[in-house]
């Protein structure tokens, strides 16, 4: 049996395991199988694979996103730079296992974000400070876009505002409108980030880290101003693959 699966805490109806689960059902891969591991502490991390000796792979989500890294014997290069991980691969070697860490949610989010994008995209507000905006900040650094954070934390770092300070010309200046919060997420569906939604413009380019439901508020407000918008599930998608991808190269 081929093993692979996610560690967080806590899973619930995890997408990973869903996604992973319909892929091997449809490709006949009857022997593979995507499991929840639900540690409720980090320094459960390592026995997983006193159970589970020849795991393939796995994936990594809050609230360990960092705290696993002083497990890893290795970490990619690009991800040393987001500071989190959220995908291990366990590779053989002559003196045992070694664990390898990546971030596929930076390469998830490129392919979703860059199709949206114009010339007239070059800054960006994203709301929210989060252990997701972490691959964000990467990825709109690696393209050339200027950007700043909305936080609701006491103590502010660089380039971060509070959400008071979102005013007209901060949202006509910035077209990319990013959020790296949870709010609008099923079931509290009527909740957004609290900006000045009537100065979007069609120029304007909305997305959303939130996958359920579909359209979530901050979309709608989007969409009625004619904006162009995208949720969180192309990204999830385009991680997960990438995920599959590692473990199997």
């Amino acid at each position: 049996m081929h093993i692979y699966g996610l560690i967080g805490y806590p899973l619930g109806h995890s997408f990973s395991k869903k996604f992973f689960t319909e892929k091997f059902e449809k490709e006949g891969l009857n022997d593979y199988q995507y499991l929840n591991f639900e540690l409720e502490s980090i320094t459960q991390f390592l026995s997983i694979f006193n159970q589970y000796p020849n795991i393939k792979g796995l994936n990594c989500t809050i609230p360990y996103k960092q705290a696993i890294m002083e497990y890893l014997d290795e970490i990619d290069e690009e991800t040393k730079l987001v500071g989190a991980v959220n995908t291990i691969k366990p590779i053989k070697t002559a003196e045992g296992i070694k664990l390898k860490g990546y971030n596929t949610d930076i390469i998830g989010f490129e392919r979703a974000l860059k199709p949206m994008l114009k010339e007239n995209h070059k800054k960006a507000l994203i709301l929210g400070t989060g252990g997701a905006s972490k691959a964000i900040k990467h990825i709109l650094t690696k393209l050339g876009i200027d950007f700043i954070s909305a936080s609701i934390e006491n103590e502010l770092f660089d380039k971060e505002i509070r959400y008071s300070e979102i005013d007209k010309a901060m949202i006509e200046e910035r077209l990319i409108l990013i959020n790296a919060t949870p709010l609008g997420t099923f079931p509290k569906v009527e909740t957004c980030p609290d900006i000045p939604y009537a100065y979007l413009t069609k120029e304007h380019v909305l997305f959303d880290l939130v996958y359920n439901p579909e359209i979530t508020t901050f979309m709608k407000k989007g969409i009625e101003k004619g904006a162009t918008v995208k949720n969180g599930l192309e990204m999830l998608h385009g991680q997960a693959l990438a995920s599959w991808e590692i473990w199997n190269s």
